[in-house]
Parts: structure tokens; sequence; C-alpha cells
């Protein structure tokens, strides 16, 4: 798959867009990028990718923070395993806010050889988000391209979202996280040195330092895996403030990896989420806490095993 940073100095070979932001690439995305293939696929041409980065509310409310499903690299890896040609991971600018709908469609999609959009049901575009998907299919109609509009993916009678994902893993809930996704949610990071306590106590961690932009679930214990130097490697994630050892502590990400002991620092890694195993608590010392430990190293592993 091929990902551009730029719009082509000539108009491309022609194509179907799929439009979006495509955060978590999740089952609606899925399915709306999976329309854009069966389409690409009638015309005979590939399927490529529109998407802004940073993300447009960063730029347009950089006061409010944003809490991404998933890094950049993450989005682009979920969308080569679907079938997409080309990404044009674009730069979003004050300029880029401004541009009108027409002017979107004139300067960035016709280039880009559109023959075909696809977009989901609450898209927009242009500046201050005046453009929909009835103005995008009234432009098509000028212009010449199909646009194909799909309606919000339901699943137990809720919709498939983004913003309902991230309510999930606010809440802790990686089972509804997990069914919305199409798969486990994961954490990325960069592994950075921490008090080294859990060494001391005979649990040492990765302490992960994700990306400030990046959705951090709910504080509590989680059983985890990642993939390690080829090998897939169990583990069990604590986010929280270390309340046993402090009364004010910002909040960290640090993971226990079982039967591993090689060196991670400064290295990036994804932390697979598979269950919450219980909320963050104060001990009433070392002892409680080792107790703790070991049950929750015994839970985790035996629900991992369970599930790998």
């Amino acid at each position: 798959m091929q990902v551009l940073t730029s719009l082509p100095i000539e108009t491309k070979e022609p194509c179907v867009i799929a439009l979006g932001n495509f955060d978590g690439v999740h089952l609606g995305h899925r399915r709306l990028l999976e329309h854009g293939l069966g389409q690409a696929k009638r015309l005979g041409v590939g399927l490529d990718v529109l998407i802004f980065e940073p993300h447009p509310l960063k730029v347009l409310f950089p006061e409010r923070g944003i809490q991404l499903l998933s890094t950049t690299q993450e989005r682009l890896l979920h969308m080569e395993e679907i079938g997409v040609r080309t990404v044009y991971l674009l730069p979003f600018t004050r300029e880029m806010a401004n541009t009108s709908p027409e002017q979107f469609v004139e300067k960035i999609l016709l280039p880009l050889g559109v023959v075909h959009v696809v977009v989901g049901f609450n898209y927009s575009f242009g500046a201050h988000g005046k453009g929909n998907p009835e103005l995008i299919r009234t432009l098509g109609q000028k212009h010449g391209f199909g646009v194909s509009v799909l309606q919000a993916q339901v699943m137990d009678g809720l919709i498939i979202s983004s913003s309902s994902i991230r309510k999930a893993l606010l809440q802790g809930n990686i089972a509804l996280a997990k069914s919305l996704l199409g798969r486990s949610p994961c954490l990325s990071g960069t592994v950075v040195h921490g008090e080294e306590r859990g060494r001391q106590l005979g649990y040492p961690t990765a302490n992960i330092l994700p990306p400030e932009d990046l959705l951090i679930p709910k504080r509590g214990v989680y059983a985890v895996w990642a993939s390690l130097e080829g090998k897939r490697v169990l583990g069990m994630m604590n986010i929280g403030m270390k309340p046993t050892f402090h009364d004010l502590y910002g909040t960290i990400v640090e993971v226990h990896f079982f039967n591993f002991d090689g060196n991670l620092y400064d290295r990036e890694i994804t932390v697979y989420i598979e269950e919450r195993l219980r909320d963050e608590r104060k001990f009433n010392g070392i002892n409680e806490l080792l107790f703790q430990l070991k049950k929750d190293k015994f839970e985790a592993e035996d629900l991992l095993r369970g599930i790998h």
C-alpha cells in the first residue's frame, strides 16, 4: 500500500475514494471500506483513502483535547489488510479548514482521479463542516462521479462508532469495545524508565508512554499480550496512579510480561487488551499488594491461555 502526504502534481489515474477519519478502523469503517472495494472492482479501478493529519478537531478546537482509538500507523496497517491501494495522508491546516466544499471537490478530489466517492451518513467536509453527503451527491452529479452513502452500522441496537468505543473503554467495558472494533483494543507507546518498584517486588514492568492524543482506558488491571521479538508474550497491565505508594501521582501505564526478560527501553510496543480484571485500589502495605499481584497474575494467565 502506498502512503502519500501531498497531492499529485498531475491528475491521477481513476479511483474510488473513501473519505473519513477512520479512527480505530472499527466494524463500521470496515463495512464502508469493503463497499469501496466492491465499487472499485465494479469500475475496474483501485480503492484510495483520504484522511487528514492531525485530526481536524485538534486544529479547530485545540482546547478540547482529543482521545484517539488508534495511532496513524495502526490505521494504515488495518487499511492495508483490508485492501486499500493508496492512502493520502494530507496535512490539516487552517487553510485547509477554510476550504469550501466546492473547492474541496475541485482542488482535491478531482485531481486524485475520483470516479466514485464512498462516505458515511454523518460525514462532513469543507469550511465549518458545511459539506454533507447530500451536497457531495450534488457535486458528484455536477462533476461526473458517483457517490455511495453508507448508513449507520448497528450491533445489538447500538450504533458502531468511534465515540461508542471510546465510551466503552473509558468505562472499562472491554467486551463491548471488542465487539464494536471486531478485534481486541490496543494501546501503543514508547517504553520509558519508571521508578523500577515493580522490579524490586519481583514483578518488573515496562512503563509505556502513549502519544498524548491516544485514549487511555479506565484505571485498573487488565489481562494483555504483546508481540515481542517475534513471539506472543502474555502479561498484565496496570493503568493507575500508584495509590499504595503515592498520595498524588499522574496516571501511568505499566505492563508486567510473563516469561520475558528482554530489554524494551525506548522501543515502541503495542499491547492488546483482552479483559479488565479489577479496579485500581490502595493496599495496606507491600505484603497485601504482593498477594493481590500473585492473584492477578494467576487470573490473567488462566484467561489469556483460554483465548490463545
